[in-house]
C-alpha cells in the first residue's frame, strides 16, 4: 500500500507540474498598432474672415488742343492735344471682410497640390479729396464684394502642417464716384484681375484644420470720368488694387 500511494503521489505532483508549465507559457500576442497617418487629400469646404486696405489710385487730366482752337468741324483724328492739367490722388480704403471656401487638395509624398475658389463680402472704401480751383477733385472708391480661383502649391514640414504659395483669378465688382472740375460720375463694374499670396494650414484632427492667409489682390482700371467742354476734355481713372489677410477653418470630407 506504501509502493502504490507514492506511485500516486509522483503521479499527481508530474500533472500539476505540466499543467503549471502549459499556463505559466502561453502568452497571448498582442494587437497589431495601426499608424494614425493624415493625408491632405479630398475635399474641403469652410468658411472666413478677415480685414483688408489698400491703395487706391485716382488719376485724372485735363487735355485741350495745341496752339489755336480748331476750326468747327474739323476731325478729332486731326486734332493734337497737349495736357493741361495732370494729378494723381490716393485713397486709403480698408475694411472687415468673410465668406467661403471650397476647394481639393491632392497630396504627394510631402507636397501638395490644390485648387481653391472663394467668395467675400463686406465693405472695402476709401475716398479722398483736392486739387486746385477749377480742377478741384473729389473720389469714392468701394468694392463690394469679390472672389477668386487659384491654385495652391503647398509643403508639409510635418505631417499635419502645410505651408503653401497660391495664386490665380480675381474678380470684384467695383464702385465709383468721381468730381472733377465740375464734373460728376459715378461707374460701377464688375472687374476682373489677379491674386497672389502665401498661408499656413494646421490639420487639428483627420475633419477639421485651420488656416491664415494673406493675398494681394489688384482689380486693373476702370474709367470714371470721360466729359468735355468745347474741346477741352476731362477723363479720371481708378486703379484698384489691395491687400487682405484673414483666418479660416476647413472641414475635409
Amino acid at each position: 500500500m506504501k509502493r502504490v500511494a507514492l506511485a500516486a503521489s509522483v503521479i499527481l505532483a508530474s500533472s500539476s507540474a505540466y499543467a503549471a508549465d502549459a499556463i505559466a507559457t502561453y502568452v497571448p500576442e498582442p494587437a497589431p498598432v495601426v499608424a494614425d497617418t493624415f493625408s491632405w487629400t479630398g475635399g474641403y469646404v469652410g468658411v472666413n474672415a478677415g480685414y483688408a486696405w489698400g491703395k487706391f489710385k485716382h488719376n485724372v487730366q485735363t487735355k485741350r488742343p495745341e496752339g489755336k482752337s480748331p476750326l468747327p468741324g474739323t476731325p478729332e483724328s486731326e486734332i493734337d492735344y497737349e495736357i493741361l492739367d495732370e494729378a494723381t490722388y490716393r485713397s486709403s480704403p480698408s475694411g472687415f471682410i468673410g465668406g467661403v471656401q471650397v476647394g481639393y487638395n491632392w497630396q504627394f509624398d510631402r507636397f501638395v497640390v490644390g485648387v481653391e475658389t472663394d467668395f467675400q463680402g463686406g465693405s472695402l472704401k476709401g475716398s479722398v479729396s483736392g486739387g486746385v480751383a477749377p480742377y478741384t477733385f473729389n473720389a469714392e472708391t468701394k468694392v463690394d464684394w469679390f472672389g477668386t480661383a487659384r491654385v495652391r502649391l503647398g509643403y508639409t514640414p510635418v505631417e499635419r502642417l502645410m505651408v503653401y504659395a497660391t495664386g490665380g483669378l480675381a474678380y470684384g465688382h467695383v464702385k465709383s464716384y468721381m468730381n472733377y472740375a465740375g464734373y460728376e460720375s459715378t461707374v460701377s463694374k464688375t472687374k476682373t484681375g489677379y491674386t497672389v499670396g502665401g498661408g499656413a494650414e494646421y490639420a487639428f484632427d483627420n475633419n477639421w484644420s485651420l488656416k491664415t492667409e494673406y493675398l494681394y489682390t489688384d482689380l486693373g482700371k476702370i474709367d470714371t470720368l470721360n466729359a468735355q467742354r468745347g474741346y477741352t476734355k476731362y477723363s479720371a481713372e481708378t486703379k484698384v488694387n489691395f491687400h487682405t489677410v484673414r483666418v479660416g477653418l476647413n472641414y475635409k470630407f
